[in-house]
C-alpha cells in the first residue's frame, strides 16, 4: 500500500501497519488465482489422469465448502487486528502521545485509524466476497453449499463487509476501553462472533416465510421450490390448529395415516424461496452497519471525553 499521497496520522498509521493492511489484498488475489485454476479443472475433469473422473468440481466443491467457513472468521480477525495492534497497543505504550505531538488531535488520530481499516477492510471483503461467488457459482445448491447455509450466505453478499466494518468498529472502542493488547483482541473476537451468531439465529424471522398447504394424504414435496429453505412443516386440523408432523406416526406408525379423533385436513409448509435472499442481506447488513455506526460514535465520544 503506498504511503506517498498520505499526510500526518493517515501515512503513520499506513506506514505502521502497511505488512498486515497488505493481507487482504494478498489474500484475495491468491484466492483469485486458486479458484480460477479450480474451475478450468472442474471444466475438464480428464485433463488430469485419475480414476475419479469428477475429481476436479469434487475439490472445487470442498474448497468452497471451507472458504465459506473460513471467511465467517474474517470479521474476527479484523477486529482483533484493530482492538489489538492498531489501536490498544499505542494505548498500552504510550506512543500515541508522539501523533499528538505532530499537530494531531486525539480524535484525528482515532479518524485515522478507523479510515484506513475501514478502506482496507471493505475493498478487501468485497474482493473475497467477489473471488468466493466465482467459485461458489459452480456448486451452489450442493451440500452445504446452499445460499441460506451459515457460510456461503455471509461469504457470498454484502454483509461480510457490514460484519468486517462492525469488527473495526468494536476494535477501536474495545482498544480504548480494555489498553491491553491480547485483552483487546480476545474481547473484540468474541464480540464479534457473538454478533455473527445472534443475527445469523435471527435473520430468517425478518421477513415472513411463504406458507403452502395442501390435502392430507399428499406428498409435500410438490409444495416448496428445490432452492427454498425449509423453515417449518407439520399437519393442520379441521378446526385450524397445527400439529407438528409426526403427530400421527406417534399413534399409527404411518406419516400418511392419522386416527379419525384428530381430524386431520391438511399439510403445511412454511419456506423461504430464493428471492428472499437479498432482502435478508439487505436487512441484514443495515443492522450491522447500524451498530458499527453506535459503535464508532461511543468510541469517539470516550477519545473525546478523555482527551479534552
Amino acid at each position: 500500500m503506498s504511503t506517498l499521497t498520505l499526510k500526518g496520522p493517515y501515512w503513520l498509521t499506513v506506514r505502521q501497519h502497511r505488512r498486515a493492511l497488505w493481507a487482504l489484498p494478498a489474500i484475495a488475489v491468491a484466492g483469485l488465482a486458486a479458484v480460477i485454476a479450480l474451475r478450468a479443472w472442474a471444466a475438464d475433469p480428464y485433463s488430469v489422469p485419475t480414476p475419479f473422473p469428477n475429481r476436479g468440481y469434487s475439490v472445487l466443491r470442498l474448497s468452497m465448502e471451507y472458504a465459506g467457513t473460513g471467511l465467517l472468521f474474517l470479521p474476527m480477525l479484523v477486529g482483533a487486528f484493530v482492538a489489538g495492534p492498531l489501536t490498544a497497543r499505542e494505548l498500552e505504550s504510550g506512543t500515541w502521545r508522539l501523533a499528538l505531538t505532530q499537530s494531531s488531535t486525539p480524535k484525528a488520530w482515532l479518524g485515522a485509524k478507523v479510515l484506513v481499516a475501514a478502506v482496507v477492510t471493505v475493498l478487501g471483503s468485497a474482493a473475497l466476497a467477489g473471488v468466493y461467488r466465482l467459485g461458489w457459482a459452480e456448486v451452489s445448491g450442493t451440500w452445504q453449499l446452499h445460499w441460506a447455509d451459515r457460510g456461503p450466505y455471509e461469504a457470498a453478499g454484502p454483509v461480510l463487509a457490514a460484519y468486517c466494518l462492525l469488527g473495526v468498529a468494536l476494535g477501536v472502542l474495545v482498544g480504548q476501553l480494555v489498553r491491553r493488547t491480547l485483552v483487546a483482541m480476545a474481547v473484540t473476537g468474541f464480540l464479534t462472533g457473538l454478533t455473527l451468531l445472534v443475527l445469523g439465529a435471527l435473520r430468517w424471522s425478518f421477513l415472513s416465510p411463504v406458507v403452502a398447504t395442501m390435502p392430507f394424504p399428499g406428498n409435500t414435496a410438490s409444495l416448496m421450490p428445490h432452492s427454498a429453505l425449509l423453515m417449518d412443516t407439520g399437519l393442520i386440523t379441521a378446526s385450524g390448529e397445527r400439529l407438528p408432523e409426526y403427530a400421527c406416526i406417534e399413534r399409527t406408525g404411518n406419516l400418511g395415516v392419522c386416527p379419525a379423533d384428530m381430524n386431520v385436513t391438511s399439510w403445511y409448509l412454511e419456506y423461504h424461496p430464493v428471492s428472499h435472499h437479498w432482502p435478508t442481506q439487505l436487512i441484514e447488513t443495515s443492522l450491522v452497519l447500524a451498530l458499527a455506526a453506535a459503535a464508532l460514535y461511543a468510541a469517539f465520544r470516550i477519545v473525546g471525553a478523555r482527551h479534552r
